[in-house]
């Protein structure tokens, strides 16, 4: 495995409204790691995730994406380095399912492509594929409102293929599903990672879904974080110290 660096936090701290969200967070992740984030609510791993997609600005630190900063980036190179999936898949409801899935590819393309897809769809073949490793590639036409809710899931990481990112985040990717959808869809998407060489790191909830599925666990609390190691090495009393307090789903 290559394990060049791919997602460098340096001293990154945020605040809203007066107050500390993240704090001084430092970590590294090299290419093909499977990560899960974990916390109690209010822990800043959503905030985590919007600072490294570029959604928000640091106020202070840097972030940097295969060695460049996130925050110089344009909203095209960022999406060739960094993708996107979130519990609400967002995808658009009243369209084609194609249509949805070849959004990705409008990092690579102009303008007049781009719109032109959104009627006749451009670089098909991308979508087909992507749906095939899904396996939904029969619900290509069908509208996305149709789709059950496991369905979205996987039409939105054929979307996340066919953007072909270095990274994938996923935030609280499988909450909303239920028990049998979510150990299909971080099966789907772990087993994805490694076959694509890609790097995931997941925000999650569940610390068993966790340690059965991800090969190193980070644990926040306050805007900080408290261990990062294999999950081998996370044991009950790392678990109990950093949910203290807390309801643990």
């Amino acid at each position: 495995m290559d394990n060049k660096n791919v997602l460098d936090i340096k001293k990154v701290t945020k605040k809203f409204n007066g107050g500390t969200v993240l704090e001084n967070v430092n970590l590294s992740v090299d290419r093909g790691e499977i990560v899960a984030l974990i916390g109690p609510s209010g822990a800043g791993k959503s905030t985590l995730m919007n600072l490294i997609v570029g959604i928000l600005k640091p106020d202070e630190g840097e972030i940097l994406i295969d060695k460049k900063r996130i925050t110089e980036m344009n909203s095209k190179q960022s999406a060739k380095k960094v993708g996107m999936l979130r519990q609400q898949f967002d995808l658009v409801e009243n369209i084609n399912v194609v249509h949805n899935v070849l959004i990705g590819r409008f990092n690579e393309w102009g303008f007049f492509k781009s719109f032109i897809s959104l009627f006749y769809p451009q670089d098909i073949e991308y979508a087909k594929a992507a749906l095939r490793k899904m396996g939904i590639e029969d619900k290509i036409y069908e509208s996305t409102s149709e789709l059950s809710g496991g369905q979205k899931q996987r039409a939105a990481i054929a979307r996340l293929l066919v953007q072909n990112p270095l990274l994938v985040l996923a935030d609280e990717p499988v909450s909303s599903l239920d028990p049998a959808n979510a150990e299909n869809v971080l099966r789907l998407i772990t087993e994805l990672a490694k076959t694509e060489n890609k790097t995931l790191i997941a925000s999650m909830h569940s610390i068993e879904y966790s340690r059965q599925f991800f090969d190193r666990i980070i644990g926040m609390k306050a805007g900080k974080i408290v261990f990062d190691d294999k999950v081998e090495n996370v044991d009950n009393g790392m678990i109990n110290a950093l949910y203290e307090g807390e309801i643990n789903e």
